[in-house]
């Protein structure tokens, strides 16, 4: 898995979004390139500036909050987005100014796998945004300008070939990818080409499931674990759950997916001591079948783990259509003894009524909630304050993203029941979990 690379002392932020500023990004790429260690060799760095069209058109007709609301979204996910699919190296993403963002990683990556990168994430940040004004939801449009670095470049000169290809996209009505070099990669897979090879790693049973084990916060002891899936495509590389869902729903596989990675899970979490919960994601294709809470107690009966012992875990995307459906979907679940979880919460724009509306049990605070919390009088005022909503809603809290343990500390303190994170321990095979759970 891929981390971050936000250093302590010297770090700036950008106020609106959380993400590095333009001063941070030049002194990250100097760090970077000053500590390689190899002699003689270029310090591998891929960026790409995301351009983010129609943002003064949102602030025109909605207000600028709903700007403001719709930039710091387009963060969030390309944070999500870095953290999920950048699995070997160190990354850093940041806002420059207005609707422009940078997303730097340090790592080998082939020209092939970066543009497809840039695809998948043009993808994501192009899905639909809750308006905070009400109405419609907002869309955005990205155009990315992508490049390797030489041994020559600097953040200046990095900045400045991808600005200036950027400009002349955005003139030209260009492609929504292109290089500094001005070369697309070769034998990269197109759309079609990636939604059969989906669909042939489902047959095959080539889909990944690792998991991430979770903690109670009181005592540190192992209470169950979140499934994550991961494909490794022989020439993109690794594609993490996001990804992945954005190609099947190309090919209208979502729900086949889902129903194959909930399978795989469910076998996985069956042999786990008694007690340890699985937390898995559910999407809008799952939500849209009629008999899904059945469908799912039946295949929970079928493989031999229990309902009681799952946590169903809701993005904010999921909401967007028919909330009265979506709660009719997650009361018959409840009914079935399942537990649901809203994921994600404090990552962008969140619609407090969903907390009134749906019958939650659980609200997973976004990794964002805890970067720099420890240094920051006002990130620990709004941690607080949604701590006493979870308390008077009566929900739990679980925590993503922990990696210090001041994090873990401050958690506790303010009364968090669980926490998930690199701390304790990575993504892992059913093999390995079940050692750790039994050790």
């Amino acid at each position: 898995m891929g981390r971050a690379d936000e250093t302590i002392m010297d770090e700036t932020k950008d106020i609106l979004t959380g993400l590095a500023d333009p001063a941070q990004l030049r002194r990250t790429v100097a760090r970077w390139q000053s500590e390689w260690p190899e002699p003689g060799g270029t310090c591998p760095i891929h960026a790409m500036l995301i351009t983010i069209g129609r943002i003064d058109t949102v602030n025109v007709a909605f207000g600028e909050s709903a700007g403001d609301v719709a930039l710091v979204e387009v963060a969030q996910r390309i944070r999500h987005f870095a953290s999920d699919e950048l699995e070997s190296g160190v990354w850093l993403a940041a806002r420059l100014n207005g609707g422009n963002f940078m997303l730097l990683a340090r790592e080998e990556c082939s020209r092939e796998r970066w543009q497809w990168l840039a695809e998948a994430l043009a993808d994501a940040i192009a899905g639909p945004i809750v308006n905070p004004e009400g109405g419609s939801n907002l869309r955005l449009w990205p155009r990315i300008a992508l490049m390797r670095a030489s041994e020559h470049d600097d953040a200046d000169t990095i900045l400045d070939r991808l600005s200036e290809l950027a400009e002349r996209n955005r003139q030209s009505a260009g492609s929504r990818i292109a290089w500094s070099s001005g070369i697309v990669a070769q034998g990269k897979r197109s759309s079609h080409e990636l939604e059969a090879d989906l669909l042939a790693a489902i047959d095959r049973d080539e889909i990944e499931i690792l998991f991430q084990p979770q903690f109670s916060l009181s005592d540190d002891r192992m209470i169950g674990a979140e499934a994550l899936a991961r494909w490794h495509h022989p020439v993109i590389g690794k594609v993490g759950a996001g990804a992945l869902f954005q190609i099947a729903d190309r090919a209208d596989h979502t729900a086949q997916l889902s129903r194959h990675i909930a399978e795989r899970a469910l076998q996985g979490a069956r042999s786990w001591p008694e007690g340890l919960r699985l937390s898995l994601n559910i999407t809008p294709a799952d939500l849209a079948v009629e008999n899904f809470a059945l469908d799912f107690a039946r295949l929970s009966d079928t493989v031999g783990f229990p309902m009681e012992r799952v946590t169903l875990e809701i993005v904010e995307q999921v909401l967007l259509g028919d909330l009265d459906r979506v709660k009719s979907v997650l009361d018959q679940l409840k009914l079935l003894d399942c537990r649901i979880a809203l994921d994600d919460f404090g990552a962008g724009f969140c619609n407090f009524r969903y907390l009134k509306v749906l019958s939650l049990d659980c609200i997973k605070l976004d990794r964002s909630m805890v970067d720099g919390v420890i240094d920051d009088e006002r990130d620990q005022a709004v941690f607080r304050a949604i701590m006493g909503m979870a308390r008077a809603l009566d929900l739990s809290v679980l925590v993503e993203g922990i990696e210090t343990e001041a994090q873990r500390d401050f958690c506790a303190r303010e009364g968090c029941e669980y926490y998930q994170g690199f701390l304790r321990a990575q993504p892992m095979t059913a093999a390995e979990f079940d050692l750790l759970a039994r050790s």
